[in-house]
């Protein structure tokens, strides 16, 4: 079954974008969380999110003091605009990838999940490792190249040059939509 998780969608990150780019990103984004749910599949929402003396953050975060993603506040929360829903799972993170620390192994196991459509920000860092994790647990990646983004564009164009083909095989969001009620296809 096909699975969509959408990476680090929320107001602290996207209030850094251009309001174009952003609302972009978040139409694309909710394309196909629509999409899913029409074809009754899963949506995973992964949020980044610390305590407040960031006991529990990265270390480049503890090492400078880098207060960012601090729990309870408006800036962990999904942004404004997404379609996201209650029967929706939520999943909190502590470092880059959404496998690291959390039970989205387990989860996917659980949906009898094969095939998983990553979106979500940013392409280079948090995207590019959950797309590695995932891979290296046997699971068929494909990313949603206009919904997914980066502050960093360069770094973004490399790691979707590295990854499509080897890793994950990136798809427009219309050919991801063209699926119907069917695994989505890797070939």
């Amino acid at each position: 079954m096909p699975v969509l998780i959408v990476i680090d969608m929320l107001n602290g990150f996207l209030a850094q974008w251009e309001p174009e780019q952003r609302s972009k990103l978040i139409e694309n984004t909710n394309r196909l969380v629509r999409h899913f749910r029409s074809c009754g599949w899963p949506v995973i929402w992964i949020r980044q999110e610390f305590e407040a003396d960031l006991s529990d953050a990265f270390l480049e975060m503890r090492d400078r003091n880098i207060v960012a993603n601090i729990k309870g506040t408006r800036e962990v929360e999904i942004a404004e605009g997404l379609d996201i829903d209650v029967g929706d799972i939520v999943i909190v993170k502590k470092r880059y990838s959404a496998f690291f620390g959390t039970d989205l192994d387990i989860i996917l196991k659980e949906l009898n999940a094969g095939e998983i459509v990553l979106c979500g920000i940013n392409t280079h860092a948090c995207v590019r490792m959950t797309a590695i994790d995932a891979y290296q647990r046997d699971y068929q990646v494909i990313l949603a190249r206009e919904a997914t983004g980066s502050y960093d564009d360069e770094h973004a164009a490399v790691t979707l040059r590295y990854l499509d083909g080897k890793i994950v095989r990136v798809l427009s969001v219309a050919e991801i939509t063209a699926a119907q009620n069917a695994p989505i296809s890797f070939r």
